[in-house]
């Protein structure tokens, strides 16, 4: 004999329709409560130690005078102009790894070969590139020698205030490109391929491809590389501050998160830490929006 199916408007349907309804629910509820417990709770409580005080104040509520003292030190108003550097090169970083991936797409000669080099550098540990970099670029280094058979004078690429944060940066961006160039190709995969033999017949150069069909069409994509890069630069930089700079020279290579570990480790002021922690969340999160507000205001436009 058949089951019995539920007719409509019977409690059966009703039963079942409810647990239709609640079983989405009830499958990302998991994810939901590792989410609050690791992430949004340690959050809020670092919030709330943030005014808490430090050493002989230790666990004493002090009001805002950690943000107070974070307004006056010259270290992290540093750290917070060197956070308006990368939002400048921003573009430069995420413009890389989109023009690599469109010459792969493209299949321009050896576009194998070229997906594996572009790719190794994001395998390497940030320790490991930070060294590498420290020898090629050491003042008597063979980058300062290959300047120097061409004629020009050696630079202090690590050494000079000026000149140090984006050596840095650039070294960043080497090391990490990899990931993003990946983030690209798939988006790659759903570009409908006829806008481009379109765009061909039509006689369009390669820079009009790219800016009026490859663009447009990776909008969601390039808003993800956006804030994953942004996010990347400014909480996965440690490793390489601590072993090109340790923060120097003259401070001029701090960042929020060297700051923050100069605070907690080395001062020994997790309270201080915890009101820079906090400062930074903000900073990532007003930033992020900021960045998907103006790419999806230039993606209607277009």
């Amino acid at each position: 004999m058949k089951p019995r199916r539920g007719r409509p408007g019977s409690r059966t349907s009703f039963r079942r329709a409810g647990v239709d309804r609640l079983a989405p629910y009830v499958l990302v509820a998991p994810a939901v409560l590792i989410i609050l417990a690791l992430r949004l709770w340690p959050l809020v409580l670092g919030v709330n130690f943030s005014f808490t005080g430090d050493g002989e104040l230790n666990g004493t509520p002090v009001g805002l005078s950690n943000y107070l003292e974070l307004a006056g030190d010259p270290l992290f108003r540093t750290s917070l102009r060197n956070v308006g550097l990368l939002v400048l090169l921003l573009p430069l970083a995420v413009a890389i790894p989109g023009l690599l991936a469109t010459f792969i797409y493209l299949r321009v000669p050896g576009h194998r070969i070229y997906r594996s080099v572009y790719f190794f550098p994001a395998v390497l540990s940030p320790v490991i590139v930070g060294a590498i970099f420290n020898l090629l670029l050491g003042f008597d280094g063979p980058v300062n020698a290959a300047l120097g058979a061409i004629g020009a004078g050696p630079v202090d690429w690590l050494g000079d205030p000026g000149i140090a944060m984006f050596t840095v940066v650039g070294v960043h961006v080497w090391a990490t490109f990899g990931m993003a160039l990946v983030v690209f190709l798939a988006g790659f995969s759903t570009l409908d391929g006829s806008l481009l033999d379109a765009a061909r017949v039509d006689g369009a150069s390669l820079r009009q491809i790219i800016w009026h069909v490859i663009i447009p069409s990776l909008t969601r994509t390039i808003q993800f590389v956006f804030v994953t890069t942004m996010i990347g630069m400014l909480t996965s930089m440690f490793g390489l501050l601590f072993v090109m700079t340790g923060g120097g020279p003259e401070g001029s290579t701090y960042l929020p998160e060297f700051y923050i570990w100069h605070q907690q480790g080395q001062m020994n002021r997790p309270a201080l830490a915890s009101a820079a922690s906090t400062v930074l969340f903000v900073v990532m999160l007003v930033v992020g929006l900021l960045q998907i507000t103006l790419l999806r205001r230039t993606g209607r436009q277009d």
